[in-house]
């Protein structure tokens, strides 16, 4: 739905798009840590169940598949695991139609800069699609992008390259020629495995965290980035 939506609102665009720009989303275009913590905690309460103390920062970012199973600890089954993450995403979503989804600081305004005469923009995400149908739909971000891979779109969660290589298809343009807009090492590790640039931004995990994988760049935010920083990394 969302990528039929995206691609009729870019349908008169130039077929001359040479470089891919993909954005993670959680913690790269909004600021949605506050809201996902509130419905990991109210989803516990809901279950009767324990939240390690840690379990915030260990699994932010991933899919609802692991963090269930191994940061949690709740259930190995698999439709216990999946019934379960759904209903986390249910709370999210209403968390957010009723508090709204922020935008993470930069972001639209980055996404503004964008030359369309020179790339084309995609999502990369570990979160549900209806996630990111809410938040585009709130901060009208639909012009931004071409579609969105999302959680159900892949098997398998990041560090595997997977969700960055279809959002790659999406643009129709080769793994060597997108850059990856990340806010997690496990992202940054995807891209680098699926033959892309890297953006690491420091929003959720401090920089010490990705020094070991070597970003070809390393900022606070989308605000402290401007296109131009962007476009010497593929010269």
């Amino acid at each position: 739905y969302i990528n039929k939506i995206l691609l009729n609102n870019h349908c008169s665009r130039p077929l001359m798009l040479v470089r891919g720009a993909i954005f993670d989303w959680d913690g790269v275009i909004v600021d949605s840590s506050d809201l996902h913590l509130k419905s990991w905690e109210a989803l516990a309460s809901e279950l009767k169940l324990p939240l390690p103390n840690d379990h915030f920062e260990k699994g932010f970012g991933k899919r609802n598949e692991t963090i269930i199973p191994q940061i949690l600890g709740w259930s190995k089954d698999p439709a216990q695991i999946n019934h379960w993450g759904k209903r986390k995403e249910e709370i999210y979503r209403e968390l957010g139609n009723k508090d709204g989804i922020k935008l993470a600081r930069g972001s639209k305004d980055f996404l503004k800069q964008i030359p369309a005469s020179t790339f084309r923009s995609s999502i990369g995400t570990s979160t549900e699609r209806k996630n990111v149908q809410l938040a585009i739909s709130q901060h009208d971000l639909s012009q931004y992008f071409l579609g969105a891979a999302c959680s159900e779109d892949v098997l398998k969660g990041k560090p595997d390259p997977e969700v960055f290589l279809e959002a790659a298809k999406i643009l129709s343009i080769t793994p060597k020629s997108c850059v990856v807009f990340e806010d997690s090492p496990h992202g940054i590790e995807a891209a680098k495995r699926a033959g892309m640039k890297t953006v690491a931004l420091t929003t959720t995990h401090p920089s010490t965290t990705f020094m070991h994988l070597n970003p070809d760049l390393l900022v606070a935010s989308l605000a402290n980035l401007g296109i131009d920083q962007v476009e010497k990394l593929f010269s």
